[in-house]
């Protein structure tokens, strides 16, 4: 007999993901069902992130929705788990927004428990206690959907403090699992039918346990048959030795493809940012692994109107991207994040406005520098990994090995397979074969 049906919404990044597949296996575990059908779920978990302003009043609006679903259903448990929980702590429960179990990243095993008290005694369960050892290694997810792409999470926690940053509050210090751990979880997938996995970090790059680094790390991971793609996410650019830049360069299953977070183009805002290096040894990175990698895509994250941000420092951000040409780029306006070194010590004085025209400005570069990048495409032959149907009908999108999006015509590839496909015309976004 079920001990309860759960339903599971994931808010934020990938590490999110993975974490919901930890907490399926748990609830499953111990008798739980875990449903897709929410009108039919007697739990409801909200996994949640706290990195930025939106994802935050994206899941505050949806426990207000939720509580009016509990007006007509009084046996209705509401939980939120993950960094936002941790962030808020006993906020979401004392000030009667409705939530009766809150729990941290590293409070996962505790859930049944929770679940119990809430159900048999009517109290909240809150169980946010950091723990600087948990990184369940010992949790294969195994209900992840597809045979396309599988997450691993092969280190938990930040030792950065990046001053926007809350991750190292709500996620801890930085530890990092077994190496042979994170392989046998990569057989595991590999039989499954995964043809791709990506290794999961706040800073990946600086996995270390014993004499492994993230080098040693991707080379046995490429070991494991079945496999055919590695790629990994997020890494921090003063962690790129060049033991690992030879790695991607190498070996084939490695991905051509490296997420490299600038953040901004002005060295002294980098340092209010406490990103350790400056606009210079950026730019040399930058230059140097697309001269070591042939073929190299080149991705980043970037952040506008950061406290004293001056428009003359903006516009060095605009010039680290004109010279580096980044593939695509993920964009935000600033937004304070209590509990950050930033939030106590900056006041958030870049008016709203100026934020948005700043971040236009950046969207509509970034669209002409992605146009050209891809128009050298045009013409050229790739391997794409099938994911699924295209918006437009009778095509098929997978990815390139430069995790760019390949859209082509369907002529019954099923995903997890690859198809070679040429390319006869590119949008900034997508290359058409």
């Amino acid at each position: 007999m079920s001990a309860g049906k759960v339903y599971i919404e994931t808010y934020g990044c990938q590490m999110n993901e993975y974490d919901s597949e930890i907490v399926r296996g748990i609830l499953s575990n111990r008798g739980y069902e875990i449903t897709t059908d929410l009108d039919e779920a007697d739990t409801i978990f909200l996994n949640t992130c706290s990195v930025r302003e939106n994802a935050h009043q994206r899941v505050l609006k949806r426990i207000e929705t939720l509580k009016a679903t509990r007006r007509g259903n009084g046996g209705l448990t509401i939980g939120v788990l993950g960094c936002m929980a941790q962030a808020l702590k006993q906020q979401l429960i004392e000030e009667g927004i409705g939530v009766d179990i809150v729990a941290g990243p590293d409070s996962y095993r505790r859930l049944p428990e929770l679940l119990t008290k809430v159900r048999e005694l009517g109290e909240p369960g809150t169980e946010l206690k950091p723990d600087k050892f948990e990184t369940y290694s010992d949790l294969f997810p195994t209900t992840q959907s597809g045979t396309v792409n599988a997450w691993i999470s092969v280190m938990r926690g930040c030792d950065n403090y990046c001053t926007f940053c809350i991750v190292p509050y709500t996620r801890g210090r930085e530890r990092c699992r077994e190496p042979e751990n994170v392989v046998e979880e990569t057989q595991a997938l590999a039989e499954a039918g995964y043809k791709q996995v990506t290794l999961l970090g706040q800073n990946v790059n600086s996995y270390r346990h014993g004499r492994h680094d993230f080098a040693a790390l991707i080379h046995e991971v490429a070991k494991v048959d079945g496999i055919e793609r590695i790629r990994f996410t997020s890494p921090h650019p003063k962690d790129f030795p060049e033991r690992l830049i030879r790695v991607i360069a190498d070996n084939p299953k490695a991905c051509k493809h490296i997420h490299l977070p600038a953040q901004a183009g002005n060295s002294r805002v980098l340092k209010m940012m406490n990103r350790t290096y400056d606009r210079e040894e950026f730019l040399t990175l930058a230059h140097r692994l697309r001269e070591e990698i042939p073929g190299l895509s080149l991705t980043t994250d970037l952040i506008v109107g950061f406290p004293t941000e001056t428009r003359e420092e903006y516009e060095e951000t605009l010039s680290l991207m004109q010279e580096v040409e980044f593939d695509s780029a993920f964009m935000f306006k600033y937004s304070e994040r209590p509990g950050t070194t930033a939030a106590k010590k900056y006041p958030d004085d870049v008016p709203e406005e100026e934020k948005t025209q700043r971040i236009t400005r950046l969207v509509d570069l970034q669209r002409q520098i992605s146009l050209k990048r891809n128009q050298p495409h045009v013409g050229q032959t790739f391997e794409v990994l099938v994911e699924g149907p295209a918006k437009r009908e009778g095509q098929l999108m997978g990815r390139a090995d430069s995790n760019k999006i390949v859209v082509f015509p369907d002529q019954g590839q099923q995903p997890g397979e690859f198809v070679s496909v040429t390319i006869s015309e590119v949008t900034p976004n997508t290359l058409i074969a």
